[in-house]
């Protein structure tokens, strides 16, 4: 996901105003043909250390996928994943890095489609009732279009690559409700993990209709949301499109873990 410059500036003002882990490698993902795709959770956006080359794409040294192929040995690895990626994006610029010879495939996408960038916007900067309209609007969206758009790019990563294990990645909720939390207020964090929860169902169903494998992060990241105290996401940062999303650490303790888990069984194909 990735917001404007202009809105993130306005952003930044009114908000402003107001260790590491080693995994062990895998011997299994030997010969392992493997092609990350999706938006800026995939590439990494928010965890730094981006190559230079990747321009707005803002592709992490941190990012999951990097972290995956360093600690595993494959036959071949492709990092296709994008910033501000809509499943339409992801169709029409990612799938050529996909061939019969793929085996091994991840991806995160769909909240771009659902307007992720603006619904933050509208809850930080609005009021309450305009967050909640604005994330009903978002919800709305996913339930009704979403899942076709979905179903369409799934079909289209299928017939590129035929005999891949597919990892479809969800998205953790973005707070802890605590009391005491300076920043948006609880009701309208609550809304906002509300919609996460909308989102990642949505997108688990059509991974199931896909035959492709769902991973839940929710789970690793349950403890490390915003106003947690370990938050492994960014909340307004610099520079302001790494905002409302994972970490180094984010990717490390908690993309990592979920995409290996899948992954090994995977490269055992």
């Amino acid at each position: 996901m990735r917001f404007s410059r202009p809105c993130l500036a306005a952003l930044g003002a009114a908000v402003l105003a107001a260790g590491s882990i080693v995994w062990p490698a895998s011997a299994s993902a030997a010969g392992v043909r493997y092609v990350a795709l999706g938006d800026s959770y995939s590439s990494g956006t928010g965890a730094g250390d981006y190559d230079p080359a990747s321009g707005s794409c803002t592709r992490s040294a941190n990012a999951y996928p990097n972290l995956w192929a360093a600690q595993n040995e494959t036959e071949s690895y492709e990092f296709a994943a994008c910033s501000g990626a809509t499943s339409t994006d992801v169709a029409s610029g990612q799938l050529g890095a996909l061939s019969d010879a793929t085996t091994l495939v991840s991806i995160t996408v769909g909240g771009n489609d659902a307007g992720f960038s603006d619904v933050m916007l509208t809850c930080v900067l609005q009021s309450t009732s305009a967050c909640e309209s604005r994330v009903a609007e978002a919800e709305r969206y996913i339930q009704n279009t979403l899942p076709g758009r979905l179903d369409d790019l799934y079909g289209k990563i299928r017939d590129r690559a035929p005999g891949a294990r597919v990892v479809v990645l969800g998205y953790p909720r973005l707070y802890t409700i605590v009391s005491g939390c300076i920043g948006i207020g609880n009701t309208k964090r609550k809304v906002l993990n509300g919609a996460a929860d909308v989102l990642d169902e949505t997108i688990a169903k059509a991974a199931a209709r896909a035959g492709f494998v769902w991973s839940d992060v929710r789970d690793e990241f349950a403890g490390h949301e915003l106003c947690s105290g370990d938050d492994w996401l960014n909340s307004v940062a610099w520079p302001f499109e790494d905002s409302y999303h994972p970490t180094a650490r984010g990717h490390r303790l908690g993309y990592l873990p979920a995409f290996a888990g899948t992954a090994a069984r995977g490269a055992l194909t």
